[in-house]
């Protein structure tokens, strides 16, 4: 009877220790999984973004391409003394321009978004869209502001696609972060690229859950505009400012100007016997 109080003590002892390393052994397999659900949501949002970009690189090409059919198709028809070496070539380039659309249709055909099926068709928007923009941010509660400055409505497509995205994906992240705070877009052309700014200020208001500007389409946020500018070859920057605030800059390049087209010297004529 004297050990009966020990061995009922070890017991508990025991038993105490067997339940602490379980819930040690609990905490570090919810902490695991944890981490392993943010890692797949972080691949999983990138994918979506990649594939969001893919589509709208699609309809950026499918437009191009789609005019490089009808002007070799009608060319023929448009130029004067067209020999039939020319026409024979003509009708190839838009024969060749067919297959490549139908062939980029079927490989990004799963990357349409099945609730909208008329997409392909849908404008896609650009700089000129931005003034509405900056008008819904301001409805959210941030102090937006605007500045455009060069021809940025006559931009490439794939570059205005790309300028709106950015500043969007921007102006949603200081609604969600920074309420109540100054936001600067500024949107300048160059010769040579565009140059994209969104700086805000420190929010004024105390961070809260809020809904994004406008439907998003599966923007991911700093992921998402540096993989878009990526595939521009152009430069990328997002920094915490000393004050609180925020910056994203963007370079993107624009092709070259076209040459001019020489006028051509018209032939002198004569008249007269000679």
């Amino acid at each position: 009877y004297a050990l009966l109080p020990l061995t009922v003590i070890l017991a508990v002892a025991a038993v105490t220790v067997n339940a602490v390393r379980s819930r040690g052994d609990v905490q570090a397999r919810l902490a695991l999984a944890e981490e392993r659900g943010a890692a797949e949501e972080a691949r999983a949002s990138l994918l979506q973004e990649r594939a969001r970009i893919a589509r709208e690189l699609h309809d950026v090409v499918a437009h191009h391409m789609s005019v490089i059919t009808v002007q070799a198709d009608s060319a023929p028809y448009r130029v004067a003394d067209v020999s039939p070496g020319a026409a024979e070539e003509f009708g190839a380039i838009a024969a060749e321009a067919r297959r490549s659309l139908a062939e980029m249709r079927r490989l990004l055909h799963v990357l349409r978004n099945e609730e909208s099926p008329d997409g392909e068709n849908t404008p896609q928007p650009g700089p000129q869209d931005l003034p509405a923009l900056v008008e819904t941010t301001r409805r959210a509660g941030v102090d937006a502001r605007l500045e455009l400055a060069g021809q940025v409505e006559d931009l490439p497509a794939a570059v205005g696609l790309s300028a709106y995205r950015l500043v969007q994906e921007a102006l949603s992240n200081v609604v969600r972060h920074a309420p109540g705070a100054r936001a600067d877009v500024r949107v300048r052309q160059a010769a040579d690229a565009l140059h994209v700014s969104v700086v805000n200020s420190p929010p004024a208001q105390p961070r809260r859950a809020v809904e994004p500007v406008e439907p998003r389409a599966g923007g991911h946020g700093l992921v998402g505009m540096r993989e878009r500018v990526a595939m521009l070859d152009g430069e990328f920057t997002a920094e915490a400012l000393a004050e609180g605030g925020f910056r994203v800059t963007a370079v993107l390049p624009l092709p070259p100007a076209p040459a001019p087209t020489p006028t051509p010297t018209p032939t002198p004529t004569t008249s007269g016997t000679p």
